[in-house]
């Protein structure tokens, strides 16, 4: 299954980014008249060009990445010294999201502030992210990984596996791609309680615990599950307005190994759940704030009760400083 996958995305990958690097510079003529006519007649950003850059940058890590893989699989003696393998892969991953985050920032000409960004290390930590845009997902291995050397083991959906260089760098490393099929739920826990095990101090697992990115849509079909289920989860759910309510399975596994938990929340990519989304070019020249807290392992409570009500606290603060920094004017995006 594996191999048939990857000979249906890598050529189709390869012939796309062929494909575009031959017509960019048509492509680049039709992108520079129709943001001139939006910008004349509409006064927004330039957006056609600034996506089709990156559309193009993405494409080339994708294949260069590609290629850094196939080359280290050869140099492992096709693949032989597996552990070789598996620490360049790491490098490449932090390549991969420092190429791709420092595209964005200079495309989109954004100012980034981190507070809190000592507090991610050392590990064994369990990261929890806010998951509110198709580009917060360079967060983690940008900040934790890139900047500190903090090895994380990703919780990240099967889908992704259509993304060539993911479904070989992100299978050769420790990662699980949850199953959202239909899957009996305990095999997954399981999985994830076999993929947290026996981190290091140089090591984390990640989790998205929303399990999806932030909409209004998602988010009341949250509630209405909720209400149906937890009427009492739903109640606090009710108060969240950025969040989406926690999934409890994979969080509550993970608090079980005993490690100390990381909080990411950030302002400034909100709204940007698709690519359709940055069309209105609210992104360009705005500010991102990104926050970060820890909570020691001693200070989880015990109990499940007591653990879901400690998570929607958390969940419930982070939700807060969103509001909080909203309120302040700390995050600044043009008006559309």
């Amino acid at each position: 299954m594996i191999l048939r996958r990857r000979l249906i995305t890598i050529p189709r990958s390869i012939a796309f980014f062929v494909l575009t690097t031959v017509l960019l510079p048509v492509l680049f003529v039709v992108a520079a008249v129709v943001d001139a006519a939006r910008a004349a007649v509409r006064r927004r950003p330039w957006m056609a060009t600034r996506m089709l850059a990156f559309g193009w940058v993405f494409q080339a890590v994708e294949i260069w990445g590609l290629l850094r893989f196939a080359g280290h699989w050869l140099g492992a003696g096709f693949g032989a010294r597996r552990r070789w393998m598996v620490d360049r892969a790491w490098l490449v991953q932090a390549w991969w999201a420092r190429t791709l985050f420092g595209a964005v920032r200079r495309l989109f000409r954004l100012d980034v502030t981190v507070e809190g960004e000592d507090l991610t290390t050392p590990g064994p930590i369990i990261a929890m992210f806010r998951h509110a845009s198709i580009i917060d997902n360079l967060l983690p291995a940008y900040l934790l990984t890139d900047r500190h050397g903090l090895r994380l083991r990703w919780l990240i959906k099967r889908e992704l596996l259509g993304v060539p260089s993911l479904d070989v760098g992100g299978t050769r490393l420790p990662n699980h791609f949850v199953d959202r099929s239909g899957t009996d739920p305990r095999t997954e826990l399981r999985s994830i309680g076999i993929l947290a095990a026996d981190l290091g101090t140089s090591e984390g697992v990640l989790i998205f615990p929303e399990g999806t990115r932030f909409t209004e849509k998602r988010r009341q079909r949250a509630l209405n599950s909720l209400a149906e289920r937890d009427p009492r989860l739903h109640a606090r759910a009710e108060r969240l307005r950025h969040l989406l309510p926690p999934r409890l399975g994979g969080p509550l596994t993970l608090l079980d190994t005993g490690y100390d938990v990381v909080f990411c929340a950030h302002e400034g990519l909100g709204g940007f759940a698709k690519v359709k989304d940055l069309w209105s070019g609210a992104l360009v020249g705005g500010t991102i704030k990104i926050r970060f807290w820890r909570v020691a392992a001693a200070d989880i409570p015990h109990g499940r009760r007591q653990r879901i009500d400690w998570l929607f606290d958390r969940w419930e603060a982070l939700d807060q400083w969103i509001s909080d920094t909203k309120a302040s004017g700390a995050v600044t995006l043009p008006a559309t």
